[in-house]
């Protein structure tokens, strides 16, 4: 028997490629259907509107959940030097969350869905959401607590933060009365339903697709470039300065609601305060190539590492920007806001993920390396300059629209239409289409990567060095 449960981390790694595909296949899909709508062929479970909720949930809970289960339980069992706490609930999150993914994607095409953001299963899946993810936090925390060494590795702390946090959110923002076994209302009213949906929703943002893939970036970037951590001090401030302050930042999704003033300038002031530990974790895991810059140029691993801290510092920049109210009356339900949650999920979550998957992959498959590293340099160039034409388009639209949408005559009347803000939107979805359908392929490259690097060939392109595990 293995010392180390490898063969969970295995199925995890696997459908990280797998969910990756999909979900972004229906998001290709649904950017053209905004080009096209027509492509629905007037059948309801291929509208728009069911499929978006398809697209969020299959990138972020199937492709990004699929990523942190493989490498939390990798990270934790070798920073540990512990096997995971139980083999059979270990594989009772991996059969659980496969079926929660696959309940959501009948659902949510036939609009049975709670309408809340990030959370729009209905109260059966969400029981079952929630018995896999205690199975989670038992798994995580039982091996933390069996570990064979005193310290408990920073990413530990990034790790444990995001299933703790995930599990409060869920909990909290799920409280619903069923009325049927498709059908519940919220347990919340009005403003309050509003104000704990978003402090769900950003904090779906803030621990689920930024905690966890930080604890990623702390075991992976180092691991990877063989280089230690630039500041463990800058770790530790990171982490208790990032998990104090993210909590108070959903309001900022509010502005100019019903939302009480005094509760939507907190947002904004916490999402201001955000920025400084968010740019630490940055700088921290940039300045870990301090001394091996040159590992970047025969490396494509490091490339996908490294350029997504730089979109993560780019977003978390973006972000407090956009939370200032001033910003935030010209961003607010435009196509900015899509382009910053794109340089987020795609350039961010998406980059450190598909970077992770690939360093992680040879060693639990028993692997000398991946198939071709010249594949995984192709596929970084692709991924990149998608991301790039995606999020330029969205933001050139998205100032365009609000720009548009306030401007006004001498006499007080609007300037443009509705319909022309559409007009002039329309080119844009063109580039954005292109840019999604180059990821797409990039994740294409990557799933025959893995499989010829599972199936057993090896070619060696350009050397690199794996780092011993």
């Amino acid at each position: 028997m293995e010392t180390y449960n490898y063969k969970v981390v295995r199925q995890f790694a696997i459908m990280t490629v797998v969910w990756g595909i999909v979900g972004m296949t229906v998001g290709v899909f649904i950017a053209a259907e905004l080009i096209w709508p027509q492509l629905s062929l007037d059948m309801p479970w291929l509208a728009y509107g069911r499929l978006r909720a398809l697209h969020t949930n299959a990138v972020i809970f199937a492709f990004g959940g699929s990523a942190l289960f493989a490498t939390s339980y990798y990270v934790v069992q070798r920073t540990c030097h512990t096997r995971l706490f139980s083999d059979a609930l270990a594989a009772f999150t991996f059969w659980g969350w496969t079926l929660v993914i696959l309940l959501a994607a009948i659902t949510l095409p036939l609009g049975i869905t709670s309408s809340k953001e990030y959370a729009e299963l209905e109260w059966p899946i969400d029981i079952l959401i929630t018995l896999v993810w205690v199975s989670y936090a038992l798994v995580f925390f039982g091996t933390i607590m069996k570990r064979k060494v005193k310290h408990i590795y920073v990413a530990n702390w990034f790790y444990g933060a995001f299933i703790l946090t995930i599990a409060v959110l869920h909990l909290v923002n799920s409280a619903a009365l069923p009325v049927t076994l498709t059908k519940s209302y919220s347990a919340y009213h009005g403003a309050i339903d509003a104000m704990v949906q978003w402090w769900y929703g950003h904090n779906a943002v803030g621990f689920f697709l930024t905690a966890g893939f930080l604890g990623m970036m702390y075991y992976f970037i180092p691991k990877v470039s063989q280089r230690p951590v630039f500041s463990y001090r800058l770790s530790v401030v990171h982490f208790w300065a990032l998990i104090s302050t993210y909590m108070w930042a959903g309001p900022h999704h509010l502005h100019y609601t019903a939302l009480p003033d005094w509760a939507q300038s907190l947002g904004m002031v916490f999402s201001l305060i955000l920025l400084a530990p968010s740019w630490g974790g940055m700088i921290n895991g940039i300045m870990t190539l301090s001394g091996a810059w040159h590992k970047l140029r025969s490396d494509p691993i490091l490339k996908f590492l490294i350029v997504s801290l730089s979109f993560y510092g780019m977003s978390t920049f973006e972000g407090p920007m956009m939370a200032i109210k001033t910003v935030n009356a010209l961003s607010h339900y435009t196509d900015w806001t899509v382009g910053h949650v794109h340089s987020g999920a795609l350039g961010w979550v998406a980059l450190v993920s598909i970077g992770s998957m690939y360093a992680l992959i040879p060693w639990v498959f028993n692997k000398e390396g991946m198939y071709s590293t010249r594949l995984i340099d192709t596929h970084f160039w692709i991924a990149t300059i998608g991301v790039v034409l995606y999020i330029s388009a969205m933001w050139i639209s998205g100032v365009m629209q609000g720009l548009m949408w306030r401007a006004v005559n001498a006499d007080g009347t609007l300037t443009y239409s509705f319909v022309e803000s559409l007009e002039a939107t329309y080119p844009f979805y063109f580039v954005r289409l292109l840019g999604g359908l180059l990821f797409l392929s990039g994740m294409f490259l990557m799933a025959y990567n893995v499989y010829k690097t599972v199936a057993g060939t090896t070619v060696t392109d350009i050397e690199v060095a794996q780092p011993a595990h």
